[in-house]
C-alpha cells in the first residue's frame, strides 16, 4: 500500500524566509506553491522567478497550482524550471488536454483542479491524460478557509475508476487540510493532501506533516505508513 502524501503549501509560509521554511519540512513529499494572477482569482502571489529559486532551494518535489488565466501560456515554462507537477484549472482552458501534452513535453507531471461548484463528471473522460486531479476544498484565491465537505464526493468517484484500472492518477485535495479535517477525505480516496496552516502554523512543521500522514493513513482503504 502507498503512503499518505503530505504537500506543505508555502502560501502559509512566511515569504521573507522561504528557504528556510521549505527546510521546516523536512519528510513532505510535495512542496505546494500556489500561483496566483489577480485574474482568475482575485488575489496577487508569487510567480515563475520565485518557483525557480524554491527548486534550487529544496530536493522536495515542487507541486506548483496554477490559479492563472491561459494556461496554455504559461503553465509549461512552470515545466520547464523543473516542478515535479503543474496543475491548471479546468474552468481556465478550452482545451485542458493540449496544456497537459505541453506540461508532459516540457518535463512535469500534469495536473487538472477543479473549483468547489464545478462537476466532475464533464472531465472524467480526459483524467486519462493527467497524472494528478487537485479537488479544491476551498474557493481558490486565499488560505485559511474552511473545508468544504460536499466535495468529497468527487474523490469518491474518482477513486473507484483509479481502484477499477480505469484511471492511473493521483488524487489530491487542496483546502482546509488540518487535523480535523484530514481523515474525512483519506476516507473518500484522497492520496495527495495539501495543508497550509496546519503545518507552517505549528511550532514544529516537520512533526505535524507526520501527524497529518498518520491520521490520513488511519482512515484510508487504500493507503498505510510503514
Amino acid at each position: 500500500m502507498p503512503t499518505p502524501m503530505i504537500a506543505p503549501s508555502i502560501l502559509s509560509a512566511d515569504f521573507a524566509r522561504l528557504a528556510e521554511e521549505t527546510q521546516a519540512v523536512t519528510g513532505a513529499d510535495w512542496l505546494h506553491v500556489d500561483v496566483m494572477d489577480a485574474h482568475f482569482v482575485p488575489n496577487l502571489t508569487l510567480g515563475l522567478p520565485v518557483v525557480q529559486s524554491l527548486i534550487k532551494a529544496t530536493d522536495i518535489p515542487i507541486d506548483c497550482h496554477l490559479m492563472i488565466e491561459d494556461p496554455a501560456i504559461w503553465a509549461p515554462p512552470y515545466a520547464e524550471a523543473g516542478a515535479h507537477n503543474v496543475t491548471f484549472h479546468a474552468e481556465a482552458s478550452d482545451d485542458p488536454i493540449a496544456v497537459a501534452r505541453d506540461i508532459r513535453a516540457a518535463g512535469a507531471k500534469a495536473g487538472l483542479s477543479v473549483k468547489p461548484g464545478t462537476p466532475i463528471e464533464p472531465y472524467l473522460e480526459i483524467l486519462r491524460d493527467f497524472d494528478t486531479l487537485l479537488v479544491m476544498s476551498v474557493e481558490p484565491g486565499f488560505g485559511g478557509q474552511s473545508f468544504m465537505p460536499e466535495v468529497l464526493s468527487k474523490a469518491k468517484a474518482v477513486r473507484k475508476l483509479v481502484d477499477s484500472g480505469e484511471l492511473r492518477l493521483i488524487v489530491e485535495i487542496d483546502g482546509g487540510i488540518n487535523e480535523d479535517t484530514v481523515a474525512a477525505a483519506a476516507e473518500a480516496g484522497v492520496d495527495c493532501f495539501v495543508a497550509g496552516s496546519a503545518v507552517y502554523g505549528t511550532a514544529d512543521p516537520a512533526q505535524a506533516v507526520r501527524s497529518l500522514r498518520a491520521k490520513a493513513a488511519e482512515a484510508s482503504a487504500h493507503l498505510s505508513v510503514g
